[in-house]
């Protein structure tokens, strides 16, 4: 175990700064984990692993330390949360290819998912973030939150195994999407007026961005898709990948009004 990892350590059980830097008096005090473990709804039995699975990687730079971020537990936790959701979908979809289930499952495991889920139950409070990057927070919070969720999820299945890391995974992230049947919907335009083109024997989309608006940190842009001559469709978005998106789902209703109106 590392030297500031053993500090860490320390600190819980003895309610002692003991050299530690500020950012770690301030996210993680006894009273903190003791909200962690409300929020997970679990009895934490070895520390160690929640301390590394709040560490991200910019904070090494407080700790003077260069392995106890949370990228290891984060590889665990993909990993756990993967089985669970393929197991989930596989039951509950017995009828389905292999193509239809690793769709489904993109919806429920995504970043977007991930850290909706962790916003949801307030990680963010707890995770230890080098305080620059804290000041652009809201850019960096679907990265930082999945991964770090990602990184909880490792620690809870180190500390409880694979049962009460299922019962987790259920409550906080399969539970609420699946509470609608949403997560069915393909929200991947492209992806549709893609597979609509080549069945249809059309030449490929191609997408151009068409117009920038606005300042370098605040831009709107507007992208235009054409598919063959006939299927087109304009879009906008405060990135070109959300622009694209729009577009291809402009051409799509388009072409899907076509073929109702005949």
């Amino acid at each position: 175990m590392s030297t500031n990892l053993t500090r860490l350590l320390t600190f819980f059980r003895f309610g002692k700064e003991n050299k530690i830097s500020h950012p770690a008096n301030k996210f993680l005090t006894p009273q903190k984990f003791h909200e962690l473990e409300k929020i997970l709804n679990i009895s934490i039995k070895n520390k160690s692993h929640f301390i590394q699975a709040l560490i991200h990687r910019s904070f090494l730079e407080e700790l003077e330390d260069d392995d106890t971020s949370n990228e290891r537990l984060e590889f665990l936790g993909d990993s756990v949360l993967s089985l669970v959701v393929a197991e989930y979908l596989f039951q509950k979809f017995p009828d389905e290819d292999e193509g239809f289930l690793t769709k489904i499952r993109a919806r429920l495991v995504n970043r977007t998912a991930l850290s909706d889920a962790a916003e949801e139950i307030g990680l963010a409070k707890f995770i230890l973030i080098d305080h620059n990057l804290s000041n652009t927070f809201a850019r960096a919070s679907k990265t930082v939150l999945s991964d770090g969720l990602e990184a909880v999820i490792g620690a809870i299945y180190l500390d409880h195994g694979l049962k009460v890391s299922k019962e987790f995974i259920y409550r906080i992230l399969i539970e609420p999407i699946t509470k609608e049947n949403d997560y069915l919907i393909d929200e991947n335009y492209k992806s549709q007026l893609l597979e609509f083109a080549q069945a249809n024997k059309i030449e490929i989309p191609i997408y151009k961005v068409i117009k920038q608006e606005g300042p370098q940190h605040d831009r709107i842009f507007t992208v235009k898709v054409s598919a063959g001559k006939s299927y087109e469709g304009i879009g906008i978005g405060k990135n070109k990948k959300t622009a694209e998106q729009n577009a291809a789902k402009a051409a799509l209703e388009k072409i899907f009004s076509n073929y109702n109106s005949k």
